[in-house]
């Protein structure tokens, strides 16, 4: 399967602590994809299913717990799990959940530890798994301050827990995620504010004090991907969100979110997602919670 790494823009804002989806399904089918976020996933009943995280892969067995760390590449594929039903519980939360200076306090040791390894993946031991399922699936049932109390609390436990293993090479990096200019940073700062209208490429060029040819260099250089590239991308994390929280027609999401047809929305996305708008709406129907 050859493509662009895909980097996805996730649904969570600023505003939220973490993002709790949850949902049955018999296959997995989403791409190999990175974003800013931690990740951690709980996947039952999908013995045989293959995962990829950065340049490891690894067929699984019945029970997986996986912390993936911001920016490292990472997928399921169904490969040879024959199971009628896949439970699949995923909580993402910022890199800045918990502030640097917070994390090297001694009592957060272990969770500074676990942070840094997730750089690599992490993937829990089965006994660990076993003994932590009950708590993640119950967080669903939480709300408010409770349910991140409890979100620390299992990230405590998963980071003093035994037998932990790192999944990708150290040596494993990708160029694309180089995002940490503050240059990039402005350009997509301003393409998250203003993705709902035309943006044009001079525009973005200005306000990064080059030239358009040079600024189109620059860009594809440090992102992997093109001008339009990178706002069509930061306009589909804006429409996949919409598409999972309103109820706005599939015309309106195209519009609100700068695309200038619906034909033209439709080609984008699924060439993107692997879905059209109206599929990835239906196969995000499972609970999902913004705390």
């Amino acid at each position: 399967m050859s493509h662009q790494l895909m980097r996805e823009i996730t649904p969570l804002t600023q505003n939220d602590c973490f993002m709790l989806f949850s949902r049955v399904k018999q296959e997995f089918n989403f791409p190999i994809h990175h974003h800013e976020e931690y990740e951690l996933n709980l996947i039952l009943g999908a013995a045989g299913a293959q995962r990829v995280v950065g340049d490891h892969i690894e067929t699984i067995g019945n029970v997986e717990l996986v912390l993936v760390g911001p920016n490292l590449p990472h997928a399921w594929f169904t490969h040879e799990c024959r199971s009628g039903e896949i439970r699949e519980l995923t909580i993402q939360f910022h890199r800045d959940l918990l502030d640097e200076r917070f994390l090297r306090r001694n009592q957060l040791h272990f969770i500074q530890k676990m942070f840094e390894n997730a750089q690599r993946g992490i993937l829990f031991s089965a006994e660990t798994a076993e003994r932590l399922r009950g708590r993640i699936l119950a967080l669903e049932q939480k709300l408010g301050f409770d349910s991140v109390l409890e979100l620390f609390s299992i990230l405590h436990d998963l980071s003093a827990s035994r037998n932990m293993r790192m999944l990708s090479d150290a040596s494993f990096t990708n160029e694309q995620l180089n995002y940490n200019s503050r240059r990039v940073e402005k350009v997509f700062e301003y393409l998250n504010a203003h993705y709902s209208r035309q943006i044009t490429l001079a525009e973005v060029a200005k306000l990064a004090n080059m030239p358009e040819a040079s600024f189109s260099r620059f860009i594809k250089k440090r992102t992997g991907n093109t001008f339009i590239d990178s706002l069509n991308e930061i306009r589909l994390g804006h429409a996949s969100r919409m598409l999972i929280d309103t109820t706005h027609s599939i015309a309106e999401v195209a519009y609100k979110c700068g695309f200038n047809n619906i034909s033209n929305f439709n080609r984008i996305f699924k060439k993107r997602k692997n879905y059209t708008p109206k599929l990835f709406r239906q196969s995000f129907s499972g609970t999902r919670v913004f705390i």
